[in-house]
């Protein structure tokens, strides 16, 4: 039997894995707010580990008092991730925050 090899010219597109992350984000220290930020965190991290093709690179949360923009140390560290390439997709509930 005569064997046949063909050269392909082009590279086959592979699926290429997201590095994916979540910002998480309460707006007061109450207990129940507290108990929120956890089962976002909680939320998130299993969307993210159990959604194929995604690599979970990890949940950013803030804690902060209502009405300030300021003093979000793990919004900060995650924008920074982002532009260093560490994240391609972000996974939030609001953004309007």
């Amino acid at each position: 039997m005569q064997r046949i090899v063909r050269k392909v010219l082009h590279k086959p597109k592979l699926e290429q894995h997201k590095k994916v992350a979540a910002y998480a984000r309460v707006s007061s220290g109450k207990d129940a707010m507290l108990h929120s930020l956890s089962a976002q965190v909680s939320y998130y991290s299993n969307l993210i580990q159990n959604h194929k093709g995604w690599e979970f690179v990890g949940v950013y949360a803030d804690e902060a008092k209502t009405g300030t923009k300021n003093e979000r140390p793990e919004f900060q560290r995650m924008l920074s991730d982002c532009r260093s390439g560490e994240i391609d997709i972000v996974i939030t509930k609001s953004i309007h925050r």
